[in-house]
């Protein structure tokens, strides 16, 4: 009886999540506490234990990168970075899209795929207010560039972030693994936007001759603070890197750089911390506790055991279930809440491979499905929600629809030359 009441209480948390009814923050902590309620978590299981409890290598990792960029903005250096691109492609709409496609999937791989539209988006309307043009194709191509961009390395997207958790893998499993297939998946969408937005690419001479005057070094506010976050920014990503080797979780990697970014900036409390997402952080923990509940009662196990013995030693039909269901689901329902219910249940089938490298490619399978289908619709990851935010703020509103018809070809387009991949490289050339 206690199990079904669970599984009831955790359900309705997650439609009320998926559909927005109430603040997904509200729905995962009155879902964690009817779990205590219920009698199935007490302090133990959900802040010590590492089978049902919070993931805190989650949660501290988002939080020292979040303290990281929070400093890095106030540098200007992104803003630098996008009225730079803008110049280098002289005006030209097409190019400038382009540029920021790049610099967006970039940012995201190396920081995280929020972040990068919170701090690229508002520049991006700069741009194109000089050139004449509507901002809503490039808000919409940042958007699936981020989530994209962000599934190549661990901390670029939080679904990773989790699964890096589960599975141990390290930042460097994901940068092999992953990064060769999203480099080709970021040409494969400046052709899709090429297509897709072709009546948006306008040329205008004299609104071009503006963004040309635009002066680059003026948006860098602080150079010596500039230096100090190259330096440690460069000394995180060798962290993440080397963390195996260092027998360090990177999650302590991101909190040292913090505090030594700190430490060096003599940035005060509340300039560090006003941007840090809290809600998010919470949501996380909130939805650890509702996941662990699950685990307790044995209900993870017993869906992990069913599907092992449903698809048996054919990891290239669960593999192609993982990426194209995974796709289909995070298009209707946010991929971190989707990603921290399914991972145990991966974890039983790579465990159930005794982790051979096949088993082992079912946690590509659930990355590259859940990340790239975020694309499909527009809540189905959280970068696509804060640019809409962003774009509606100013006077420039994307509807559910408009962003989906086209989030739709893109995800169709971007996952199947991601199947293809998974296929070729862990089973037909392996």
């Amino acid at each position: 009886m206690i199990t079904w009441l669970v599984l009831a209480a955790f359900v309705a948390a997650y439609v009320l999540i998926a559909t927005e009814r109430i603040h997904r923050v509200a729905a995962a902590l009155g879902g964690a506490a009817v779990m205590v309620l219920l009698g199935v978590v007490d302090a133990k299981t959900a802040f010590f234990s590492e089978e049902t409890g919070v993931d805190w290598n989650v949660i501290f990792l988002l939080l020292g990168m979040m303290i990281i960029v929070s400093i890095v903005k106030q540098t200007g250096l992104f803003e630098y970075l996008a009225i730079w691109s803008a110049k280098r492609a002289r005006g030209r709409p097409f190019a400038v899209m382009v540029m920021l496609i790049v610099i967006t999937a970039a940012a995201s791989a190396l920081l995280d795929n929020v972040t990068t539209v919170l701090l690229v988006a508002p520049v991006t309307l700069l741009v194109c207010d000089r050139l004449g043009v509507t901002p809503v194709p490039f808000l919409i191509a940042e958007a699936m560039a981020s989530n994209i961009g962000g599934t190549a390395t661990l901390i670029g997207d939080p679904p990773n972030i989790i699964i890096a958790s589960r599975s141990g893998l390290s930042f460097n499993d994901f940068l092999l693994n992953l990064a060769p297939l999203i480099i080709v998946l970021v040409a494969v969408l400046v052709l899709l936007c090429r297509w897709m937005f072709r009546s948006a690419f306008v040329h205008d001479e004299k609104r071009a001759a503006k963004v040309m005057q635009l002066d680059e070094r003026e948006v860098i506010k602080d150079k010596r603070l500039l230096v100090q976050c190259g330096v440690v920014l460069s000394l995180v990503m060798v962290g993440f890197i080397a963390h195996g080797a260092l027998d360090i979780d990177p999650s302590l990697v991101a909190l040292l750089g913090a505090g030594a970014l700190v430490a060096l900036s003599r940035t005060q409390p509340r300039e560090f911390l006003e941007d840090v997402e809290w809600m998010t952080l919470v949501f996380f923990m909130g939805l650890f506790v509702m996941v662990g509940a699950l685990v307790e009662v044995g209900v993870i196990s017993s869906l992990g055991a069913r599907l092992a013995e449903a698809v048996g030693d054919n990891y290239l039909l669960a593999g192609t279930s993982l990426i194209f269901g995974s796709a289909a689901l995070s298009g209707i329902i946010d991929n971190i809440p989707y990603v921290a219910t399914l991972a145990p249940v991966v974890k039983d089938l790579v465990d159930a491979g005794a982790g051979s490298d096949q088993a082992t490619s079912l946690w590509w399978a659930l990355a590259i499905g859940s990340d790239l289908g975020g694309n499909a619709t527009a809540v189905g990851a959280s970068a696509n929600v804060v640019i809409i935010g962003i774009a509606a703020r100013n006077g420039h509103p994307i509807s559910f629809w408009r962003f989906t018809r086209y989030g739709l070809v893109v995800t169709a387009v971007t996952v199947t030359i991601a199947w293809a991949y998974f296929a070729l490289r862990y089973f037909v050339l392996a």
